[in-house]
């Protein structure tokens, strides 16, 4: 990859669709992950105003120091960059007082963490909408079209993804020319949801590596009888979560009315 012509060609992609949109910049949620770290930095780079949004749900520690940390480092880089800090912990618990919460307990914990995801794309468009701003998303090509790995009208609720066609390999390749902090770029991915260190790896059952190359022997053709072992549990398992996950990949079905009938 030319990563410094990939970077170049991201935030001029950015300034086009901004100027074009004629919106005053963007916002970005900051997790104190190596996405949203380098989606905000290429989005500071376009010289539009850039607001990085933390917005706590009852995250570890760690998470809240790097992306403290990633922001601090982002101002100090770019006189276009604000931040906001919106815990919104009072506004899930509160959430949850007024749901059934009855059900198989696992069924529960993923309900209300994508609950959390949806309190924060909301609180990104309420900011987006108070300032003329688009919401940039944080997804890359393994968790977008890949695995499915985000929530519906959660992360995955946005107005542009500047860096949805990276390999995850490829935004860590960015990530270091663009002098991410060490901190988020030796940490395990993970997408905080459940408010504990479980990491993407834990949920998902395989590596980004092992993802990006099932996702690779797919589009080369391949399939379950190329493969045996380790391999061949891997390219199962992306194929499952592929196939399952569509529904958050393709659009919205219409249900389309026959002229006759109108």
């Amino acid at each position: 990859m030319q990563t410094e012509k990939v970077i170049d060609h991201i935030v001029k992609w950015l300034k086009d669709y901004a100027t074009n949109a004629k919106v005053n910049g963007f916002v970005i949620g900051i997790s104190g992950g190596i996405d949203s770290a380098v989606t905000s930095i290429l989005c500071a780079k376009t010289g539009f105003e850039v607001l990085c949004i933390e917005m706590p749900i009852h995250q570890p520690p760690s998470h809240v120091s790097r992306g403290q940390e990633h922001i601090q480092q982002l101002k100090s880089r770019f006189t276009n960059v604000k931040e906001v800090l919106v815990d919104l912990t009072p506004v899930f618990e509160e959430f949850k007082t007024e749901v059934s919460l009855d059900g198989k307990q696992a069924i529960v914990d993923m309900a209300l963490a994508n609950t959390r995801a949806r309190l924060r794309m909301t609180t990104l468009y309420y900011y987006a909408g108070l300032k003329g701003l688009l919401v940039a998303g944080t997804g890359n090509k393994v968790e977008d079209f890949g695995v499915g790995f985000y929530t519906k009208y959660g992360d995955g609720g946005v107005d542009l993804s500047p860096i949805a066609d990276l390999m995850k390999s490829e935004v860590y390749a960015i990530a270091k020319h663009l002098g991410v902090v060490e901190s988020i770029l030796n940490a395990a991915p993970s997408d905080g949801l459940f408010g504990d260190d479980r990491t993407d790896e834990d949920q998902i059952g395989a590596s980004y590596p092992e993802l990006e190359w099932a996702m690779t022997m797919i589009e080369n053709g391949k399939t379950a009888e190329d493969f045996e072992g380790r391999q061949l549990e891997v390219f199962n398992l992306f194929t499952r979560l592929n196939r399952i996950n569509q529904h958050k990949m393709v659009p919205i079905p219409i249900c389309e009315i026959p002229l006759l009938l109108k």
